[in-house]
């Protein structure tokens, strides 16, 4: 099987955990996943099939959006509710100061990668160290805040929830933290569910625990099993003539000056395209280059035996 199947990730099971689930489901062996959630999150993750599993170094990139629900006055030493408490803070904060703090957060920000994290220092990860009790110098990375707007907040209990719109590399337990220090206080996240992956909306998914019922009833999930091409629908599609696509199939570059494309996009030098044949059927991904005057494969998903 080849494909893509959108799984909310429950609570407490970690991205690894949900691939060796859906190994069992579908009896396969090469299966992976897009975009890794902490155990404590849940929502949207895709789970690749088979060939599918060749996209996975194209979607690292891709942006995100979130719900985080987070509460004020407290710090951990994780950033989240699941760590030790190191700082309290008796302020209390209104809804209109969070909203004219939010626009500090808006745009591309430096933001300093936690200590839990998987980034790594002199070659070790960071959680690693910090389970050690070691904390050690780093460095600040830019990434980009597209949306980050108040869904709700208690006054009271000092607690809320955000939607956030994010780049890749965006910490949002690191988010709520800095955002609570802005305020003259502390901030922790004490949920976060992934509303949208890879251009996937959590409306696509499928719970784990449903998958494993269909299953067990002995139901199919194939149905569920999306095509590999609609991992990329944000690539313009380009179909090709019957030569071309031997040419294609078998490895080959294409000339831009016979394709289908504009002077323009002769000239968009790294521009992906979705590749079909001349039966509509998904080869691969191309990309445009200009000094070769060609484009170029950067990923094949059928052979020419398929096409």
């Amino acid at each position: 099987m080849d494909g893509v199947i959108l799984i909310d990730k429950p609570q407490s099971f970690t991205s690894f955990d949900v691939v060796a689930v859906m190994r069992g489901l579908f009896h396969q062996k090469k299966v992976g996943h897009t975009g890794t959630l902490d155990p404590m999150a849940t929502g949207v993750l895709p789970i690749l099939l088979g060939k599918a599993t060749r996209c996975a170094a194209f979607l690292e990139d891709t942006n995100k959006e979130y719900q985080a629900q987070f509460q004020l006055g407290m710090a951990t030493d994780t950033q989240d509710s699941t760590g030790k408490v190191t700082c309290t803070s008796a302020r209390k904060v209104t809804r209109q100061d969070l909203e004219q703090v939010l626009a500090q957060f808006r745009g591309e920000i430096m933001q300093l990668p936690p200590m839990y994290s998987a980034v790594q220092k002199d070659g070790q990860r960071l959680y690693v160290l910090a389970r050690q009790g070691i904390e050690v110098e780093r460095e600040a990375r830019p990434v980009t805040i597209f949306k980050c707007e108040l869904i709700s907040f208690d006054e009271a209990s000092q607690t809320g929830t955000l939607c956030v719109a994010c780049s890749k590399g965006t910490y949002i337990r690191t988010l709520c933290h800095d955002i609570g220090m802005a305020l003259g206080t502390y901030g922790i996240m004490t949920a976060l569910r992934r509303t949208v992956a890879c251009g996937f909306t959590l409306e696509q998914t499928i719970p784990l625990q449903k998958a494993k019922q269909i299953k067990e009833q002995g139901g199919s999930l194939e149905d569920r099993v999306l095509p590999i091409d609609s991992i990329f629908q944000d690539k313009p599609a380009l179909n090709i003539s019957q030569a071309q696509t031997t040419r294609f199939a078998n490895g080959g570059g294409l000339s831009l000056e016979r394709l289908r494309l504009s002077n323009a996009q002769q000239k968009e030098d790294g521009k992906v395209y979705r590749v079909y044949s001349y039966h509509d059927i998904f080869l691969g991904l191309g990309v445009v280059s200009v000094e070769k005057g060609e484009l170029r494969i950067l990923r094949l998903f059928c052979g020419e035996d398929k096409v």
